[in-house]
């Protein structure tokens, strides 16, 4: 009897870097690759706040990426089938299709995140109710789980630090790149052809890029390979990436990696090596450092999420104890739709509701306010990362969410990001306020942070009116204020000393309520 593999594409839609692949064309007369769009993920709503699963900005860049696959197996004499249904339903249904007619094995990638290892474990039922080789790999990551110097996921590491420190000390290697299979086989006959869905099909009828959005990319493995050829080695970025990492405006300060990693479009080893290859042929031994010290952060959520479970996803994260969060609806919309009368927080939510994308600098403040700040539920704003977000990846997302609210991985768990410092140290000429919040454009660079601190003359002047044209501040921190007054005071003096970025503030986690 001839062997078939059926190939279940999950968040690893390339061909490069894919053990999956390698293993399915190498051991099979026939295989059948297919993707599902799972409603649990797409259209489904969250479980928080009752947001889609997956809003146009990802889905749009899914499709497309799915698409870009499909084109390649196509050249390779294959293709690639597509479901709007669950994994499970769908191999089940092949199964009973070919199960007489094949000796049949089902391959897949491994996740980390409760609902994905649910599918696993329904994919291992079906195998072994109809006595089927089930073949699992993992490659999500820039080091495998296997090659960490820890026996077991509970052993790993609750500071990254610890984990990066260990891998160096311990010089643990980043596995090589698998090349993509001389030849792929064929589907078996029989098998009925699918079409990959549109954006109308799920109800979206204009999905058109904005014209302030720094993501303008398109989604697929020939554009994630395409732009990191072009990042490194063409527009030679690697050298300004420390540098400009924190930049709210412009397309090429970031790395942008992070949407292609999400859907396994990109491989995180190929990053490495790339970097590494580009550091041998500029005799610059650290020269791509900080990409990869990201790339590590990636996997350590990754891993975190292997050993904590579900744990990711409760009120109170990591800690043990509860943990009192607010969930005033009122508040939450007004920070979710960049209603909160402080420009900063303002200017990136607006970003990510009109785009899909905001920086990492952003997205650490605009989360350290909802949580610290108004002490609402973290989930809250998870949740509508998860929904709006091109990049969004479920370990990195609500990984990084516990650890700015202050119940994950973060050892000075109750700081605060300082929203006015933030503001001033990252858009100092107030650029990025004013392409977000153009009500603000004619307000002077002094007051562009804190409105609320600018006299009635100067808002007049302006054409600022708050409560009327711009909202008032939800809250006002003293230590905001403060902020202004030194600023000013240094301004004056011609002399600022403060180093940008470090000026948290600290309170008691049970008192900011």
């Amino acid at each position: 009897m001839k062997r078939l593999a059926i190939v279940l594409f999950r968040y690893d839609l390339r061909l490069h870097d894919n053990e999956l692949l390698v293993w399915a064309h190498a051991n099979h007369d026939y295989v059948i690759h297919t993707y599902c769009f799972d409603p649990r993920q797409i259209t489904d709503k969250t479980y928080k706040c009752d947001l889609v699963k997956c809003d146009k900005y990802r889905l749009k860049f899914l499709i497309e990426t799915i698409e870009d696959l499909n084109i390649s197996l196509v050249n390779r004499g294959s293709d690639l089938q597509t479901y709007r249904d669950t994994p499970e339903n769908v191999l089940g249904q092949l199964v009973q299709q070919f199960k007489g007619e094949f000796e049949i094995s089902i391959g897949y990638h491994q996740e980390a995140t409760k609902e994905e290892t649910d599918v696993e474990k329904a994919i291992q039922q079906l195998a072994k109710d109809n006595k089927l080789h089930v073949k699992e790999f993992w490659t999500s990551t820039l080091y495998h789980p296997d090659d960490l110097p820890y026996n077991n996921p509970k052993a790993f590491p609750d500071v990254f630090t610890q984990l990066r420190v260990a891998l160096e000390k311990q010089h643990v290697q980043v596995r090589r790149l698998v090349n993509p299979p001389n030849a792929f086989k064929s589907p078996p006959d029989g098998l009925l052809k699918t079409t990959i869905p549109s954006l109308l099909d799920f109800g979206y009828t204009n999905v058109t890029l904005h014209s302030n959005s720094v993501f303008i990319l398109k989604g697929g493995e020939s554009s994630g390979l395409a732009h990191l050829r072009s990042y490194i080695w063409e527009k030679n970025l690697v050298h300004s990436y420390k540098q400009t990492r924190n930049s709210l405006i412009g397309p090429e300060n970031t790395t942008k990696f992070s949407a292609w990693l999400a859907n396994g479009s990109l491989s995180p080893r190929q990053i490495f090596f790339e970097l590494k290859s580009y550091e041998s042929h500029q005799g610059q031994r650290d020269a791509g450092y900080w990409i990869i010290f990201e790339l590590l952060w990636r996997d350590f959520f990754k891993f975190i999420a292997m050993k904590y479970g579900a744990r990711l996803f409760y009120s109170r994260g990591l800690r043990q104890e509860p943990y009192a969060w607010k969930h005033d609806i009122k508040e939450y919309e007004a920070w979710r739709t960049g209603n909160t009368g402080i420009p900063f927080v303002d200017a990136n939510m607006r970003e990510i509701m009109a785009t899909g994308w905001m920086s990492n600098r952003g997205r650490q403040n605009v989360a350290s306010f909802l949580t610290k700040d108004l002490g609402i539920d973290w989930r809250y704003g998870a949740v509508w990362f998860e929904s709006i977000l091109i990049d969004h990846d479920v370990c990195s997302n609500y990984g990084n969410w516990i650890y700015v609210a202050g119940i994950g991985n973060d050892p000075r768990e109750n700081r605060h990001f300082n929203m006015v410092k933030q503001g001033f140290d990252y858009d100092p000429a107030g650029v990025f306020i004013r392409t977000w919040c153009p009500e603000l454009a004619q307000l002077s660079n002094e007051y562009i942070q804190t409105p609320w601190l600018a006299p009635t003359h100067v808002l007049a002047e302006a054409g600022v009116e708050l409560g009327v044209n711009y909202p008032r501040p939800m809250l006002v921190v003293p230590q905001w204020n403060q902020q202004f007054k030194n600023r000013r005071t240094t301004t004056q003096n011609q002399h600022h000393t403060q180093q940008r970025g470090i000026n948290f503030y600290f309170r008691n986690h049970d008192k900011r309520q």
